[in-house]
């Protein structure tokens, strides 16, 4: 019998309507494109947010709310990572890990999608409040950092729970070779679409909302720092969305009984979107630590504790840049407060 699909993680099933050519080529240029971007995505982001939790760990106290929500994405980020290299392998080879860690490798995406986009939203929320109610915040920053703690162990129980539907139904099957999948027809449309409501549309909507009120506040306020805020909010939004969205709306529109879900067009998008999905864990060092003076400026101090040459100079330019802010800051508090992660 002719095996036309020997990996699925989340998306391959049998294809009626491809050739046999079709499936060969298809299958050629998937195990060489998905490995490289496989080993791609493990290296930079195991080096990424081994980067952003070492400076958090060492030079970093997490004084904010905003801090301990993002001291959490690169936890959640490595969890993923590390699913990376037993995809490499069944790709190039087969499934021989066993039933357990098919289960959990086959659900740390999901639970790493939904508990990055829930701490997103948190975030927003906290600068929704930081800069629209900032004497507010102030007052309560003790009460604030509580609530905090309690809300990131809640998102992490959230995500789990709705993640379950990807760890019940994994398992692994013997075609010519054994491969780690989704028992056939378990994950319904019904339950992945609950699962991206919760878990990526209305956090989505709150983040869109909160996002234009913050828009709307800093337009009306004075000074540079604005300018640089609106970049940050922009970026963080777009490229969670571009790079989470295809995907996971092709990973939907396979669940139904849509007459194309098996042409090869398809097949090769949701190789490409699953590519681009993946690469956000390279992108969150970038986005949502790197950005910040505050975290530049802990990370040179990092470097010149492992005795770079050129830490000093940066922490110098750093400082002297801050310095510069702040003098821009003293008529725009609120612009400030967003920008100085």
């Amino acid at each position: 019998m002719e095996e036309e699909y020997e990996y699925d993680p989340d998306i391959w099933k049998s294809g009626d309507n491809i050739s046999k050519e079709e499936n060969e080529n298809f299958l050629k240029f998937r195990n060489i494109f998905l490995p490289c971007i496989y080993l791609l995505v493990f290296c930079f982001g195991l080096v990424g947010n081994g980067l952003v939790l070492a400076v958090y760990i060492f030079c970093q106290k997490t004084k904010s709310l905003t801090d301990q929500f993002l001291l959490n994405l690169p936890i959640a980020d490595f969890l993923f990572i590390c699913t990376l290299p037993f995809w490499v392998y069944t790709i190039l080879h087969e499934w021989i890990f066993g039933e357990v860690m098919c289960r959990v490798v086959l659900g740390m995406y999901t639970l790493n999608f939904y508990t990055s986009m829930l701490f997103l939203t948190c975030i927003t929320i906290d600068r929704f409040v930081a800069v629209v109610q900032a004497t507010k915040t102030h007052n309560y920053q003790a009460q604030r950092m509580t609530v905090g703690k309690i809300i990131y162990i809640i998102i992490w129980v959230v995500s789990f729970l709705v993640a379950i539907p990807q760890f019940m139904y994994a398992k692994v099957t013997k075609n010519d070779n054994h491969i780690c999948q989704y028992e056939a027809a378990s994950i319904s449309t019904v339950v992945l679409s609950s699962q991206m409501t919760i878990g990526f549309f209305l956090p989505l909507v709150t983040m869109i909302i909160c996002y234009s009120v913050i828009v709307k506040t800093l337009i009306h306020a004075r000074g540079f720092q604005k300018h640089k805020s609106l970049k940050i909010i922009f970026l963080v939004v777009t490229v969670f969305i571009v790079t989470q969205l295809p995907f996971n709306l092709l990973k939907l529109i396979r669940t139904t009984s849509w007459e194309y879900d098996t042409e090869p067009g398809f097949l090769y998008a949701l190789v490409i979107t699953e590519a681009i999905a993946y690469l956000r864990v390279c992108l969150n060092p970038l986005l949502y630590a790197f950005v910040g003076v505050k975290f530049r400026k802990n990370f040179w101090k990092l470097m010149k504790a492992l005795k770079c040459p050129h830490a000093a100079e940066k922490i110098s330019q750093l400082q002297s840049s801050n310095d510069t802010s702040k003098s821009f800051s003293a008529s725009n508090t609120q612009a400030s407060s967003m920008y100085q992660l």
